[in-house]
């Protein structure tokens, strides 16, 4: 099997909660193929959403490393780590988290604005507004580029959120409980969106608690108590 994209070797984090020290990881390792659909499972609180945003470089572990491509992510300046957010990486919460005073369209475009200088932005936006739009028209939401957060479903909402992910066309994409804030018939719409870029090579890695859920991905590792469950035998 060629090398993974995303290696994660030793991880440990913790948090302090008031006098309190919470160990969330306990040292922690697991690789990322490229083309794999991998699921992280476990309990409330064990330390998915830590591991996940510990991969995508959203925090910085107490100890241990994650490797994109055989390079520490961590060994870089802070915007170093932020270019490679931006490039590498895209993101999936809960959530959601659009903007609601931008329309469908231009909360799609925020990582190819973030992701460019305001000269860079003003030369190439005419070409990445219309990329954007055919990502959108790809996940169904062709008529609603004009449209808000607010007058959206919850499923629309995901799917701008997962346009939003895809506008950079990132290597891996990072998804935290995508389903966790729908009702079972629009999380399996998501699931399914899902399932269709990994068969087109998209890299996903999804923390989720439902087995269901977990059930579309090629791969499940289970967390409990900050570390990776191993089946026995």
């Amino acid at each position: 099997m060629s090398s993974p994209i995303l290696q994660a070797t030793g991880l440990h984090k913790s948090y302090q909660l008031g006098k309190t020290l919470l160990d969330v990881l306990k040292g922690v390792s697991m690789s990322v193929h490229h083309g794999e659909f991998v699921a992280i499972m476990g309990a409330s609180g064990c330390g998915k959403s830590t591991l996940l945003h510990l991969l995508g470089a959203l925090d910085v572990p107490d100890r241990g490393t994650v490797t994109f491509e055989g390079q520490d992510i961590f060994a870089g300046s802070n915007a170093e780590r932020d270019r490679l957010r931006n490039a590498t990486f895209g993101f999936v919460f809960q959530f959601y988290h659009l903007l609601p005073e931008l329309n469908v369209l231009e909360n799609a475009l925020i990582p190819c604005m973030v992701g460019n200088t305001v000269l860079g932005w003003m030369r190439r936006r005419t070409d990445l507004r219309r990329q954007a739009a055919a990502l959108l028209e790809q996940l169904g939401l062709g008529g609603r580029l004009r449209h808000r957060p607010n007058e959206l479903s919850g499923g629309e909402r995901q799917r701008v959120a997962i346009a939003r992910a895809l506008a950079n066309r990132p290597r891996v994409l990072l998804a935290d409980e995508p389903t966790g804030n729908l009702d079972a018939a629009t999380g399996r719409e998501i699931m399914n969106v899902l399932v269709d870029l990994n068969k087109a090579g998209q890299t996903i890695v999804m923390v989720t608690h439902d087995p269901q859920v977990a059930a579309s991905a090629h791969r499940i590792v289970t967390l409990a108590d900050g570390k990776i469950k191993h089946p026995k035998g």
